[in-house]
């Protein structure tokens, strides 16, 4: 077998176990339509947050793990990142107000009750009139991950370009309908200081739109677009078989979120967020060796994640 069919063939294997083995979602998408059809306007937000910081904590990551970009001849590299993070306390709860129509007996304001990642349980209060209004629970949460196929080309002058793609119907007991696409490239700094340079640096950008889920109206239940700016440093340290190579980077980031649902008397609702990341840091290092790298890192923001993948081709490093 040609050794390329060989590295294609590892690159589907461990694209399809990412995606079995990797919590992608909690539920159905109509399973958390279904809840949070109750919820308008600030309530939905406050519910859904979790989750919307998730998505671009995930997205955003993984798109440069090594600085070192050739000025020139073809590199061909198939990656599976894996991104995601675990739920701290604060994601569970939220303060949630009573809807429209429902007075509290009590006289309080707001309740703390379950986000979409906090606990099963729905919060029911007692109203006047005998009135009760129930604050839907959430799925019970503890992590957050998604494994995204993608392709880097290099390089032409120290650029290389990055394409992350991906669309399928997992079925009716899953998300639902998948549809991801991401464009992005990253140039080499380090190239215009020398031959050798101290350090290997660059800079990328990374554009993602990803839809999940259908709702009663036929679009996206969840509708996201990603953006994000890095600088990335790195150094190549020959270990005999391999080179270690560790990494750090800087960047800037952008996440808008539109979910659309029908509330429980079948109108459609529009709730925008957007992602609460704003500037993260990463470390992390990766293995390469002739035929591909392996890495890991740890990114440090308002959204704390992690990510890891195997890279497989002629990649150069």
């Amino acid at each position: 077998m040609h050794p390329f069919s060989r590295t294609l063939g590892a690159f589907m294997v461990l694209m399809v176990l990412a995606w079995i083995v990797l919590p992608v979602g909690a539920s159905a998408d109509t399973d958390v339509q279904n809840q949070i059809s109750v919820y308008t306007g600030d309530n939905a937000v406050g519910y859904l947050q979790p989750l919307a910081n998730a998505l671009g904590a995930a997205l955003n990551s993984s798109f440069g793990y090594s600085a070192y970009i050739p000025k020139t001849s073809f590199h061909l590299g198939l990656e599976v990142p894996v991104m995601g993070l675990f739920f701290e306390d604060d994601d569970a709860i939220f303060a949630a107000t009573a809807e429209s129509g429902f007075i509290p007996a009590s006289g309080e304001s707001s309740f703390d009750v379950p986000t979409v990642v906090g606990d099963g349980s729905a919060v029911v209060v007692d109203g006047t009139g005998g009135a009760q209004f129930a604050f839907p629970g959430g799925f019970d949460l503890n992590s957050f991950g998604i494994a995204v196929p993608q392709l880097r080309i290099s390089s032409l002058a120290g650029t290389e370009g990055i394409i992350r793609w991906i669309a399928l119907k997992t079925g009716d007991n899953d998300l639902g309908k998948v549809d991801m696409f991401g464009i992005g490239g990253r140039h080499s700094i380090s190239q215009y200081f020398g031959d050798e340079p101290a350090l290997d640096l660059a800079v990328g950008v990374m554009y993602q739109d990803l839809d999940l889920g259908e709702n009663d109206f036929g679009n996206p239940f969840v509708d996201t677009s990603a953006l994000a700016i890095q600088v990335q440093g790195s150094k190549r340290l020959p270990i005999g078989f391999a080179t270690f190579e560790p990494y750090g980077a800087m960047g800037w980031e952008k996440l808008d979120v539109d979910v659309e649902y029908a509330d429980t008397n079948g109108e459609p609702v529009v709730v925008t967020m957007e992602g609460e990341n704003s500037f993260r840091f990463t470390l992390g290092a990766g293995l390469n060796f002739a035929a591909g790298q392996v890495w890991a890192d740890y990114s440090f923001a308002d959204t704390n994640s992690f990510s890891f993948g195997l890279a497989l081709g002629n990649l150069g490093r």
